[in-house]
């Protein structure tokens, strides 16, 4: 079982986020008409992968909770600044040659700037073709420690007008369906940031205020690490099955960085997947909301075949719905877990080619 990522260096409690953040970008005239007229070309020559022999048979539609029904979305984290992820996220997809099904993107509670907007203008042009998995830390990334929210603030509603208010109603008016995550791998940042109690207590004030403002777009994803010694943890700072929609875990091959063996994408799936199953819900759909591996430089094609792996081991995961894999780093060395070569892209555009991958979307 693979170990939690370690906080990265000088942002304590922010664990291997994308911050590097907080410079907006301008354009000019002439660079914005070359990336619309590459945008346009790109989506307009991209394979939609929705329009296969599944998406023809009413019974594989997906459900109300963005469920597949005869199969599974491939989505990815895909390294962007916020101004840029339209961008970003069509040029994985044409090294994938494949539209993603959920697109990954992290926002904090802050109030000034694009980090606290839940469903950024990007955000919105890219949910058009696809769905977006938002991930919402209690966190002022920038911040002062006064600024940082605690989770009996949350809890409290003392945050309900200035914060959970103005997103619940950014979501309800973007309309479509979204999976949204608060305080994803909170197993990482008890006691630190408060106990389990704190923590169910937030969520669930969280999930009851968008109720009552009349927000019934979002998909609730529960998302922990999956790691082995936090087991004792996650039905302590479980919502309850009333608040949760999707249950997700991250778990890594992550090798060197860890200064761990090697493991097979199959040996970083299946325990945590047996004991969800078994100790959390026999019936949630599940999501692998982080995967992926660092390279091997010794052995230059076993990245490549890692991903070969996927499509077999998915459709044996009981409830596996979605695997989203995570396209860029964790800090410290050795700890790049994109994808390092050709190969390893070639791999995985030929995984994720598999029919079963490849559902009508909503």
């Amino acid at each position: 079982m693979t170990e939690p990522r370690r906080p990265e260096p000088g942002a304590p409690g922010i664990l291997r986020r994308p911050h590097g953040r907080r410079k907006l970008w301008t354009l000019s005239a002439a660079l914005v008409g070359v990336l619309l007229v590459g945008t346009l070309t790109l989506q307009n020559t991209m394979a939609d992968d929705s329009k296969s022999s599944a998406a023809v048979d009413p019974k594989c539609r997906p459900t109300e909770l963005l469920e597949p029904r005869c199969g599974a979305w491939f989505g990815a984290y895909v390294r962007h600044e916020k101004p840029d992820l339209e961008e970003k996220v069509l040029a994985y997809e044409k090294r994938i040659d494949r539209k993603l099904d959920i697109v990954y993107a992290y926002h904090d509670m802050s109030t000034d700037g694009l980090e606290g907007q839940l469903l950024t203008e990007q955000e919105k042009r890219v949910g058009k073709e696809r769905m977006l998995l938002l991930s919402w830390e209690s966190k002022w990334w920038g911040g002062t420690p006064q600024q940082q929210p605690k989770w009996p603030q949350i809890s409290s509603g003392a945050l309900d007008r200035t914060v959970i208010d103005v997103q619940a109603k950014r979501i309800k008016a973007y309309g479509k369906p979204v999976f949204l995550s608060f305080d994803l791998e909170m197993d990482t940042r008890t006691p630190a940031e408060g106990t389990p109690a704190q923590y169910v207590a937030a969520y669930r004030h969280i999930h009851d205020r968008f109720r009552e403002l009349g927000v019934t777009n979002v998909v609730w994803t529960w998302i922990i690490t999956g790691y082995e010694g936090h087991n004792k943890l996650f039905p302590q700072l479980y919502p309850g099955d009333r608040y949760v929609d999707w249950i997700g875990y991250n778990q890594y091959n992550y090798y060197r960085c860890h200064e761990a063996p090697w493991m097979t994408f199959e040996q970083t799936q299946k325990a945590a997947h047996a004991w969800i199953r078994k100790n959390l819900s026999a019936t949630k759909p599940l999501m692998l909301s982080e995967f992926g591996t660092a390279d091997d430089p010794s052995k230059p094609s076993a990245q490549a075949d890692w991903y070969k792996e996927v499509p077999r081991v998915v459709k044996e995961l009981d409830g596996v719905k979605a695997a989203l894999q995570w396209n860029w780093r964790d800090p410290g060395p050795h700890c790049d877990l994109s994808l390092a070569r050709d190969e390893s892209w070639k791999s995985l555009k030929k995984a994720v080619s598999d029919p079963y991958f490849n559902q009508p979307r909503p």
